[in-house]
């Protein structure tokens, strides 16, 4: 690699070091470290309170935390001259204020950071708003007002993309374009950091995946690494002698559940066995079939549990 190419990639790292954060008694961030790579959609994964949005406004520099840092390319955000160029980012707050027309907003920021005033109309040919340029933002329905955060992200073609949770009020069209937007931004070699409840979503378009439970790290790895670590697979069987074989089948070191449709869930064995098994005990086989734990599956069973212990408090 080039050393020029090097330096752009190293630009567009993001640092997350020993990241701490409470208000009050309630811990929100707790020595989290992790990094996001150029080149690759990393999703940021974890149920509601885990720490995501507080660790997202740390990186953009509206969260000042207790101890740690974060830093895009050796930098914190607010180091950063014309951190459009470098940084795009949606967040969950108001697109804009309701009373600005679409087109003036966007131009005031590409004015604020010496962007050229025709972005203004690429981005929003890009996010199809181009229709809607001259309406006040107040008017604009759920979809159209995430459409608007998203040309405000791409205003200033930048490197690193930082989104927290930007499918939500998306159309199915929507979800594909930004999918296909995300995809096309890490191919060419831009960090793309992305936070969202849409599992299925994530498994989809995600290269690799950052994962919290409560403010502390569950995993950093790829998507890939994750299924392989952390999945099971499941042998779904269905028998007119279920419990006989539910009875044999727990017998031989097997985890059985019965699912409301009167199929057996089985973990800890394959379908040859659970196969054999049947045969041995005259249980006839009705179905018998293999399924892959997903990546919600997994996700639910780490950080799906309530009421454990030692756990640091949800806000």
């Amino acid at each position: 690699m080039r050393r020029r190419d090097r330096r752009t990639r190293l630009a567009r790292v993001i640092d997350v070091e020993n990241l701490t954060k409470s208000y009050g008694d309630t811990t929100v961030l707790e020595g989290l470290t992790f990094r996001v790579p150029p080149g690759t959609v990393t999703g940021f994964l974890g149920p509601n309170g885990a720490g995501k949005s507080t660790t997202m406004r740390t990186i953009l520099g509206l969260t000042r935390p207790d101890a740690g840092s974060a830093r895009i390319g050796g930098r914190s955000y607010r180091e950063l001259d014309r951190p459009l160029h470098r940084v795009g980012a949606v967040l969950e707050t108001a697109a804009g204020h309701p009373g600005l027309r679409v087109r003036d907003h966007l131009t005031w920021l590409a004015r604020s950071n010496r962007i050229p005033r025709r972005r203004t109309r690429e981005v929003l040919e890009t996010v199809d708003l181009l229709g809607a340029a001259g309406r006040r933002i107040g008017t604009l329905s759920l979809g159209m007002g995430q459409r608007l955060r998203l040309a405000a992200a791409l205003l200033g073609d930048p490197g690193v993309l930082v989104l927290d949770e930007p499918l939500n009020g998306l159309d199915p069209e929507g979800i594909h374009w930004l999918r296909g937007t995300m995809r096309q931004m890490a191919d060419e070699g831009r960090t793309v950091f992305v936070s969202s409840h849409l599992l299925s979503e994530m498994s989809q378009v995600a290269d690799r995946l950052v994962v919290l439970d409560r403010g502390r790290l569950v995993a950093d790895t790829t998507v890939t690494g994750f299924l392989r670590n952390h999945g099971r697979t499941h042998v779904r069987v269905r028998t007119r002698e279920v419990g006989l074989l539910a009875a044999e089948l727990e017998r031989e070191g097997a985890t059985v559940t019965l699912a409301p449709d009167g199929s057996l869930d089985v973990v800890g064995t394959d379908v040859a066995r659970v196969s054999g098994i049947a045969a041995a005990v005259g249980a006839p086989l009705e179905e018998l079939v293999t399924r892959a734990a997903s990546l919600e599956d997994i996700f639910l069973g780490i950080v799906g549990s309530e009421g454990r212990e030692g756990r640091t408090p949800r806000v």
